[in-house]
Parts: C-alpha cells; sequence; structure tokens
C-alpha cells in the first residue's frame, strides 16, 4: 500500500478498507458504501474496530448459531489444536466419528452415512454427485430463486442471475418456486395452488429432459430467495413426483437445519418428508468451515470410485461441530426459535401495519423477512427501499442481510440462543431505522 494512498490521518478502518480495495477480488462483495471492519463479537454483539457495538440479527448469514464467541465451542478448539489439529480422511477421526453419529439421530428418516467437506457449496457439490452415481443419471430438477453455493455446479443450480458467472453448462432444469406471496397461479395463494407448482415439475421432467432426472434438490426455506416458505403439501407432491420418475429427493438445509425454523431440528420436518439425501453447513459448528452431506445407507454406498476431502472431517473443526450440537441441545435451541421466532414474527408484522411499503412478513422461527415493495397494490419490488432500509439499521447499529431477486428483501436470522430481551431490543432498533426511512421519503 503506498504512502500517498494511506496518510497518517487514515484510521484503521479506512486503512483496511483501503487494503480490501488493494488485496481482495472486487468480486467479494460487502454491505454498505463504507463497510464495516469488525474486531470482535460475543454473543449476539459484535464491534468493530472504532469500538462500536452492533445487536447482530444475521450472525454471518446465520452461521454463528450459538453466538459469537461461545466459550464451549472455543474450548473445544483450543483443547483440540492442543492435542492434534489435522488428519486427512485418510485417518479415522474420533471427533468425525461422533459428529456423524450425532447427525444421524437427529436426521429425518434413514439418513445415515456422513461425508464431511469445508462448506455447504461443497455438500452440494457431494449429494449431488451422489445422486447421479446411485442413480446412474445426470438431469437436476431445482427451483427458481435457489441459492446453491459458488462452484460451477452449484452457480449452475442457483436461478439469481446476478449469482451466476458462467452460462449453464450442466443439465440442471428449473421450475417455478412456490412463492405464496407472488404466486402466478391465484392471489391470495391457497391450497389449491400446491398441485399447479406440482404440476409444474411434472411437465418440466417431461419437456425438458429425457425423463429420467437424477435428482430434485431445494432449501426448504429458500434463503437467498427472500426467506420464502413453500406452502403446506408442495414438498410431498414434489418428492413423490421425482421419485415417480426414478430420481430422488436432495434436501438442502443450509440455512434452515439445526433447529432455525422452530420446534423441529430440520426444516423438512415440519412437512413429513423424508428425504434420501440431505446436506447442512453454516450453523452446524457455529462458524467453523463445516458442510455435511448425510444420505441413507444404500445410497452412500453408491459412491464406490476413489474419493477425498482433505479438510473434511478436520478435527478442530469437528471439535466445534460436536461443541455447537452439545450447546444446540441442551439450551433446547428449536424451541427457543420457536419462541422468539413468533416474537419477532409478532413485532415485524406491526412494522407492517405502520409502513405501506413492507408488502409482506414471512418465515419460520429464526429465519424472518419484510419484502420491501413500491406500493402494496402493484407489489413492484423495490430494492431502493431495501437499500435505504439497510443504511438505517447500520445508523441504528443491528446488522441484518438482504435477499430477494432485486435485492428488496430484508433479512433477519439472529443467534439460535438470542434471549427475549435481545429479540425486543432488536425490534426496537429495527423500528427507528424504519422510520428513518419513512422520514427521507
Amino acid at each position: 500500500m503506498s504512502g500517498s494512498e494511506v496518510g497518517t490521518t487514515m484510521s484503521r478502518a479506512e486503512e483496511l478498507r483501503a487494503a480490501q480495495r488493494e488485496y481482495i477480488f472486487p468480486c467479494v462483495g460487502t454491505y454498505y458504501p463504507e463497510p464495516l471492519v469488525l474486531a470482535e463479537g460475543s454473543g449476539v454483539w459484535v464491534k468493530d474496530v472504532n469500538g462500536v457495538e452492533y445487536l447482530d440479527l444475521f450472525a454471518g448469514i446465520l452461521t454463528t448459531s450459538v453466538g459469537h464467541c461461545h466459550p464451549d465451542v472455543n474450548a473445544a478448539v483450543q483443547e483440540q489444536l492442543g492435542r492434534l489439529g489435522h488428519t486427512s480422511s485418510l485417518y479415522i477421526s474420533e471427533n468425525q466419528i461422533e459428529v456423524a453419529r450425532r447427525l444421524s439421530e437427529i436426521s429425518p428418516g434413514a439418513l445415515n452415512k456422513c461425508f464431511f467437506t469445508s462448506s455447504g457449496t461443497e455438500a452440494v457439490e457431494t449429494a449431488v454427485m451422489l445422486a447421479c452415481m446411485y442413480t446412474g443419471r445426470t438431469e437436476i430438477m431445482a427451483l427458481r430463486l435457489a441459492y446453491s453455493g459458488r462452484s460451477i455446479l452449484a452457480t449452475n443450480i442457483t436461478a439469481h442471475a446476478p449469482w451466476r458467472p458462467l452460462a449453464s453448462t450442466l443439465p440442471v432444469k428449473h421450475v417455478l418456486a412456490p412463492y405464496p406471496y407472488r404466486c402466478p397461479f391465484k392471489s391470495p395463494c391457497d391450497d389449491s395452488c400446491v398441485e399447479a407448482f406440482a404440476n409444474d415439475l411434472e411437465e418440466a421432467i417431461l419437456t425438458t429432459t429425457t425423463g429420467r432426472p437424477a435428482a430434485f434438490i431445494a432449501e426448504t426455506v429458500l434463503g437467498v430467495g427472500g426467506y420464502i416458505v413453500p406452502p403446506p403439501g408442495y414438498f410431498q407432491r414434489a418428492a413423490e413426483i421425482i421419485r415417480a420418475h426414478g430420481g430422488v429427493f436432495i434436501c438442502d438445509e443450509v440455512q434452515a437445519g439445526l433447529g432455525r425454523t422452530g420446534d423441529k431440528w430440520f426444516g423438512i420436518e415440519h412437512w413429513g418428508v423424508e428425504p434420501d439425501i440431505m446436506v447442512m453447513a453454516k450453523g452446524i459448528a457455529n462458524g467453523q468451515p463445516v458442510g455435511a452431506t448425510i444420505a441413507r445407507d444404500e445410497i452412500a454406498d453408491a459412491w464406490t470410485a476413489k474419493t477425498i476431502s482433505t479438510y473434511g472431517g478436520n478435527p478442530v473443526s469437528m471439535a466445534a461441530a460436536a461443541a455447537t450440537l452439545d450447546v444446540l441441545r441442551r439450551e433446547d435451541a428449536p424451541a427457543n426459535a420457536a419462541a422468539r421466532g413468533r416474537q419477532l414474527q409478532a413485532g415485524l408484522e406491526e412494522l407492517a401495519l405502520r409502513h405501506e411499503w413492507i408488502g409482506d412478513v414471512r418465515g419460520m422461527g429464526l429465519m424472518q423477512a419484510l419484502e420491501l415493495v413500491e406500493d402494496r397494490e402493484s407489489t413492484r419490488p423495490s430494492p431502493q427501499r431495501a437499500a435505504a432500509l439497510l443504511a438505517a439499521t447500520k445508523e441504528e447499529e443491528i446488522l441484518v442481510g438482504l435477499g430477494g431477486l432485486h435485492g428488496h428483501v430484508v433479512r433477519i436470522g439472529p443467534s439460535l440462543l438470542i434471549s427475549e430481551e435481545e429479540t425486543a431490543e432488536g425490534l426496537a432498533r429495527l423500528g427507528r431505522a424504519c422510520e428513518r426511512v419513512e422520514q427521507a421519503g
């Protein structure tokens, strides 16, 4: 960094922002015109390098599931680092076996065998490859507005143009997302629309594939899409259809899993559907790099080619995962997510009554969203208001996320251990942020 670029009066935050521009790919986007430089965190609170404290209602994209720097997770990581830091998957790790056993215990249906990687993207890659090997097929069905990660395969499954840097090179076919607020069949969306969405999946298989798909992959709550919750009955029908055509159902729980949707460990359990393969990541290890793919025994056994994951099942990451699962169980995180989710949703619905540009409030548990519109009659997306609200939340010292195809959905997903008082404080600050937007016009 040149002396002319960084003067002696430049703050530490300014120095780091300048260094980001010089040394980091510009595609690594950040929130806010003047990005935050975070330095430390505890629970649902983080501080920037200037000592300003923020209430974190986004949890590192729903990742710090038990809060920043949870002492039990930190202690497990530190203890493991003092004993053994790395092995690779060529050797058996006690921690890896223990985490796999616990995931098998809480996963729905007959899901039993795990493959560990370092990210949700890799977990999706593993699941899709496994489905293709098990079925002997290659075509994949996915949802519009889906997000699956940043690899070539994952960006082909992703159905948001801004997140797809390359033209599709793989046989992925996208069907209508079951999006009640913007239902193309009926307004308001009702039970009859489930069959219409299911028919779209059936028709796409019959008209855009060989009729022999390998899998249907879907997030139980569409994350980047804006916390879209499918109507009841959709996943039952989608699973029936893909299986009737000889394919398998891959359930993506990267964002929705591990208690976040409230009362259940995984989102798909709310609909009583047993996946053939399931993927998870993010909150599984409270921020340590862990992705997991879990499958029924006969499907897992179909992978007979050689493979390895250098960092998958790393003993330190697995120690973090085991400790995180301990805390989630001890604190009954699914129950807390349900209770705090009800509190949060009620507060957001009150905000919607006061602000006409909040078109929809939706979510499950501690995945709650505000869809912002120009007006409720037209329901035209308003990314401008979403950007204004994001800026206003920064001023009120809370962290939230954005989503939706047009960047017009405000996403809220704090630690699963957030308290009633912290949730109330977050709602108060969010309310003041909405007033700022209202006053600015």
